[in-house]
């Protein structure tokens, strides 16, 4: 298609997944975050260019459109439904181009349903694209691999985003990729042929920072401590910001140096942790070496210290879990004070390590991908049967998310102020299905902001010395009413 010099009407449509369509379905933790790569994306468009983007989780998708350019992000549980809306357009006469994990991962699935498929992150290889959909020349497969860097890259369209659908707008990434290299991970594969892990310049970041309202943010970076001397320095040009921030960090570099303690005075206040596994077997089978040898109660003991609630991940269904593994898990979790928590069943993603070893195994008893959402069992576990993991799972978060269970996990705080917000956070998040329904319908989950900025609101200083930023959270305009999120 050549445009003959007119702008180009490009679409960028993230489908919904297939847990939307679930008894699993909570419609507030799909409103958490907007679709941060297609605005990524869109920032190379030229300003004269015309361009939407449709997230499915927060808005009805309308087909009956024909626009020049239909760009899909596929995820493995939207990848059926990506297909058939990548199909519909194809019909109408639109290049639809399909990009994204399960693309990378299974790109002879994807190409069927495309005229142009992209492998890998996107930065260096969508600008190429565009020159070449301009031209009428498009190929079928662009393929990121030498020279990814983010120096340079154009302002995220935030434009594009609406706002008002989202608790946590003010959603940020400053790297990409992760150095570690687990072997149930797909992100691996995502960053195949070049650079794994790599970061922004801290003025690019902190110019992004500075663009968001209000004073929440969130940092969806897989791993924001990652490089310490970019985080380090991220931090302390964050400082005396009155910023209040979320991220995920690795049990070793919450342990090493002092850069948690830099991140706590810059504002972080809860952290995604992923301890995985209690079993060091499990450990070293997923070459999860950063967990290897370190003190998780050292993590958590540190993290408290510094008033950073934590959202602990676990995974169930490794091979050397037996059936207490539910049990020894929860129990662990509630006795640390681990504030929230995410459970998984072990899944074996196309493209990972872990996936071509059971593959060979002869293990996989599912390739419906639908089914690859970390809550159904699509292998053969070595030590538990498939209906007991499946049944240990769902236990677990019952069991884990009780009202007796939160109170308890919060009494293992020491002060009765962290033992509130710790109640409040956790209760808020699982709690009042029915509140968050009805704020999402009604659009108001700015309102939300205060609130939860107040629960995010700092504790103690770095030095132990008591102290609130409470008073902070409440006075300062909320300019838009930026929210904070719950992983």
């Amino acid at each position: 298609m050549k445009l003959h010099g007119r702008p180009l009407r490009a679409k960028f449509i993230l489908p919904s997944l297939t847990e939307a369509t679930s008894p699993y379905w909570r419609p507030i933790k799909y409103s958490l975050f907007p679709p941060l790569g297609l605005a990524t994306l869109a920032a190379f468009l030229t300003p004269d260019d015309d361009a939407v983007i449709v997230d499915e989780h927060v808005e009805t998708l309308d087909t009956s459109d024909r626009p020049d350019l239909v760009v899909i992000q596929v995820y493995i549980t939207n990848a059926y439904r990506a297909y058939r809306i990548a199909d519909h357009y194809r019909v109408k006469g639109c290049i639809v181009a399909l990009g994204g994990l399960h693309v990378t991962s299974l790109p002879d699935e994807a190409m069927p349903h495309a005229d142009t498929i992209f492998l890998g992150p996107g930065e260096q290889t969508f600008p190429w694209f565009l020159e070449d959909f301009r031209n009428g020349r498009i190929q079928t497969v662009y393929q990121s691999t030498a020279g990814r860097t983010l120096d340079r890259l154009p302002p995220i369209r935030r434009d594009l985003i609406a706002r008002q659908r989202y608790l946590v707008p003010n959603s940020i990434v400053v790297t990409r990729g992760c150095p570690q290299h687990c072997a149930f991970c797909y992100k691996d594969a995502f960053f195949t042929g070049g650079r794994s892990f790599y970061t922004q310049r801290v003025d690019a970041a902190l110019a992004e920072i500075s663009r968001l309202p209000g004073r929440h943010l969130y940092f969806l970076d897989d791993h924001l401590l990652g490089d310490r001397r970019f985080a380090g320095a991220l931090f302390e040009g964050m400082r005396g910001l009155g910023r209040l921030f979320q991220g995920a960090a690795t049990v070793d570099s919450i342990l090493q140096g002092n850069l948690i303690e830099r991140a706590a005075e810059a504002g972080l206040r809860s952290v995604f942790v992923g301890f995985e596994t209690l079993t060091p077997g499990n450990l070293a089978r997923s070459n999860k070496i950063q967990n290897l040898g370190r003190s998780y109660k050292a993590v958590t003991d540190r993290l408290h210290g510094l008033g950073i609630m934590i959202n602990g991940s676990f995974v169930f269904g490794m091979d050397d879990d037996e059936p207490d593994v539910f049990k020894r898990t929860v129990d662990w979790a509630i006795e640390n004070g681990i504030t929230t928590a995410t459970f998984h069943i072990q899944t074996p993603y196309p493209g990972t390590r872990l996936f071509a070893q059971m593959e060979q195994e002869g293990r996989i008893v599912s390739r419906d991908w639908n089914r690859y959402d970390t809550r159904h069992v699509v292998y053969r576990p070595a030590r538990l049967q498939s209906e007991d993991l499946k049944d240990g799972y769902d236990w677990a978060y019952r069991e884990f998310y009780r009202w007796s269970a939160i109170a308890g996990a919060a009494l293992e705080h020491g002060s009765l102020k962290h033992q509130a917000k710790h109640f409040f956070y956790a209760a808020g998040w699982k709690k009042f299905e029915r509140l968050w329904n009805l704020v999402i319908r009604a659009r108001q989950l700015r309102c939300m902001t205060p609130l939860l900025e107040a629960v995010l609101s700092r504790l103690t200083s770095v030095d132990g010395e008591r102290q609130s930023d409470d008073t902070a959270a409440l006075s300062m305009p909320a300019k838009g009413a930026d929210r904070q999120a719950l992983r």
